[in-house]
C-alpha cells in the first residue's frame, strides 16, 4: 500500500484557511468529586497536539472533530466531547471553543468568527446518524465547513465513515496529519523491507482475530511467537491436551493448517502458568507440556519466556500485538511484562520495535517501557488491518502527491 505518496500537512499552505481535522479523541471519561465528567486518560489528546500546534502556528483556523464511544446516531450527554474540549484547552494553553453541533448554522457562525490560529472542537460525530453510514450528504456538509481536510485519526482509518472517508471526496486537498504519517511510516517499514531477523509476537484471546495478520506476516517474518489464549487453540490443534483452557473449537483445523504452512516459523509455549479457575486468588502452578484436566492456562511459563526472549533479543525488527496471558491479574502478568522488557532491551540494541493493540499498549505502559520502544501504535483494529495488507479507507481517500 503506497500510502506514503499521500499529501501531508507539510505540503499544505494553510494561512488564513479553515482546516477541518479529524482527530481521535475517543478517550475514557470518569466522574470527578463534583459529579462532572472529566477525561480519565488524555494520551490520545496529547498524540494529536503536534498536528494541532503546527496548524495554529501556521495561522490556520483549526476545526477539530472526533467520535467518542458508541452513541446510537443521536446525542447522548455521557458521550459529549465537552470534557475533552476542557482538557485540550489546558494542554494547549489557549481557548478552545466547543460547539455542541457537527454541522449547521451554529457551526458556520462559530467558524466565521474564528481568529487565525484559533481552535474549535465540534461535538461527537457519532451523534449524527449519517456518520457511521458514511452518508454523502453529511460528508458534503462537513466539507463545506473547510478549505482543507486533514486526517490525523489513525485509530479510525479502517472505518469508512463520513468524517474519516466520505468528507475527503468533497474537498480540494485532503492530507495526513503528523500522527497518521508516523503510524503509516512505522507500519510500512514492517511490511515493505524489514531488517532481518524479523520477529512477530502475537497474543490475545482469539486466533480468529489474527488469522489475516498471521497469513500476511508468515512470508515476511523469521519467527512468529504465539502466546495468550490463542496459543491453546494451536496446541489443541496439534494434539496436545490443554485442560480447561480457552479454545476456539471452530478454528482448530485452520490453526493446524497455518502451523504446517509456517514450516517451523511458529513457536508455541512449552510451559504454562495454570490455575483451576479464572481468578488472581486461584492457586497457580507451572506445568510443562500438556495441561492437566481441570486446569486452565493463564500465562506463558518461565521456559517459554526465556525462549521468546532469546528470539526477541536476536531480532532486528519486532512487532508485538496481544498479551501473553491475563496480565490484568498480577499472578498471570509475568509473561506479558517479560515480553515488554525484552522489546525495550532489543530497542537498546538497535532493533526497530513496534507495539500495538489496546492490551499490549496498556501492558507496556504499566511495565514502564512505553518510551523505550521505537513506536507505540495508537490504532488497535487499524494496525491489525494494515498488517493484514488491507487498504485503510481513511488513508486511500486522501489526496495523492503530484
Amino acid at each position: 500500500m503506497s500510502t506514503l505518496r499521500k499529501l501531508t500537512i507539510d505540503d499544505l499552505d494553510v494561512k488564513g484557511k479553515r482546516v477541518l481535522v479529524r482527530v481521535d479523541f475517543n478517550v475514557p471519561l470518569k466522574e470527578d468529586e463534583q459529579g462532572n465528567l472529566v477525561v480519565a486518560d488524555d494520551t490520545r489528546i496529547r498524540e494529536a497536539l503536534p498536528t494541532i500546534r503546527a496548524l495554529m502556528q501556521a495561522g490556520a483556523k483549526v476545526i477539530l472533530m472526533s467520535h467518542l464511544g458508541r452513541p446510537k446516531g443521536q446525542p447522548d450527554p455521557k458521550y459529549s466531547l465537552a470534557p475533552v474540549a476542557r482538557r485540550l484547552e489546558e494542554l494547549l494553553g489557549v481557548r478552545v471553543r466547543f460547539v455542541s453541533n457537527i454541522v449547521g448554522e451554529a457551526v458556520r457562525q462559530a467558524i466565521n468568527s474564528m481568529p487565525e490560529g484559533g481552535v474549535i472542537l465540534l461535538e461527537n460525530t457519532r451523534f449524527h446518524p449519517g456518520e457511521t453510514k458514511n452518508d454523502p450528504e453529511l460528508a458534503r456538509q462537513l466539507a463545506e465547513l473547510a478549505d482543507v481536510y486533514v486526517n490525523d485519526a489513525f485509530g479510525s482509518a479502517h472505518r469508512a465513515h463520513a468524517s474519516t472517508e466520505g468528507v475527503a471526496h468533497y474537498v480540494k486537498q485532503a492530507a495526513m496529519g503528523y500522527l497518521m504519517k508516523r503510524e503509516v511510516e512505522y507500519l510500512s517499514r514492517l511490511l515493505e523491507n524489514p531488517e532481518h531477523p524479523f520477529v512477530a509476537i502475537l497474543g490475545g484471546a482469539k486466533v480468529s482475530d489474527k488469522i489475516g495478520v498471521i497469513k500476511n506476516l508468515l512470508p515476511r517474518v523469521d519467527r512468529l511467537l504465539i502466546g495468550g489464549a490463542m496459543s491453546y487453540t494451536f496446541l489443541k490443534a496439534l494434539g496436545h491436551n490443554v485442560g480447561a483452557s480457552r479454545v476456539e473449537e471452530d478454528r482448530l483445523e485452520e490453526a493446524r493448517q497455518l502451523y504446517e504452512e509456517a514450516q517451523g516459523k511458529i513457536l508455541l509455549p512449552v510451559d504454562h502458568v495454570v490455575a483451576p479457575e479464572f481468578s488472581n486468588e486461584a492457586p497457580a502452578q507451572v506445568v510443562e507440556g500438556d495441561i492437566p484436566d481441570g486446569l486452565m492456562g493463564l500465562d506463558i511459563g518461565p521456559k517459554t519466556i526465556e525462549r521468546y526472549r532469546e528470539e526477541i533479543l536476536q531480532a532486528r525488527t519486532v512487532v508485538w500485538n496481544g498479551p501473553m496471558g491475563v496480565f490484568e491479574m498480577p499472578n498471570f502478568a509475568k509473561g506479558t511484562f517479560a515480553i515488554a522488557e525484552a522489546l525495550a532491551e532489543a530497542t537498546d540494541r538497535g532493533a526497530l520495535t513496534v507495539v500495538g493493540g489496546g492490551d499490549s499498549v496498556a501492558a507496556i505502559t504499566q511495565a514502564g517501557y512505553a518510551d523505550r520502544v521505537s513506536h507505540v501504535s495508537t490504532g488497535g483494529g487499524a494496525m491489525l488491518e494494515f498488517l493484514e495488507g488491507k487498504e485503510l479507507p481513511g488513508l486511500v481517500a486522501l489526496t495523492d502527491k503530484k
